[in-house]
């Protein structure tokens, strides 16, 4: 899938994530700033494995014009229950459509896969990124701590 918006001179392409993506992705998740502070905890033992890629529906957006195919961003699909496991874009690509293009592309994997919704439990300070991307609040999610001292947006995307 090509994007509309080009965020460095080469062109953005979604990938399905494979093994070797793991360290990568795990440290778009750990560097990311929207889990600074208080959110810090959460993720600074986190890790993308390649069992979890290998298991779920992992793609991962890159850059065709860097030669090493930096990674932009990703997604994570879950099909037992439908969710929206996972979406991280580098911090410094913010703004420039590739977390609207990973959501269109994940809308696209749940439509084949005959889903009708997909379910999101946002990071409070991505709750504005998923509105704006077309997922409906459906509720809260309480706080479940030691893992998440929060209580956080629960919203869905319908699949037409």
């Amino acid at each position: 899938m090509k994007s509309s918006i080009t965020p460095y001179p080469g062109e953005t392409v979604i990938r399905r994530a494979v093994a070797r993506d793991a360290k990568r992705l795990t440290r778009l998740v750990r560097g990311s700033r929207a889990y600074e502070g208080h959110y810090a905890a959460m993720v600074a033992d986190y890790r993308v494995g390649s069992d979890y890629i290998e298991t779920h529906r992992v793609f991962a957006a890159v850059d065709t014009g860097d030669s090493a195919g930096r990674v932009l961003g990703f997604y994570s699909l879950v099909l037992e229950p439908p969710e929206l496991d996972l979406l991280f874009v580098e911090d410094g690509t913010q703004g420039r459509g590739v977390g609207r293009l990973l959501v269109e592309h994940m809308k696209s994997e749940a439509r084949a896969a005959g889903l009708d919704r997909v379910r999101v439990v946002s990071h409070p300070p991505a709750e504005g990124f998923y509105r704006s991307v077309g997922a409906l609040p459906t509720g809260t999610a309480r706080a479940n701590p030691p893992a998440v001292a929060w209580d956080r947006p629960e919203l869905e995307f319908l699949i037409p």
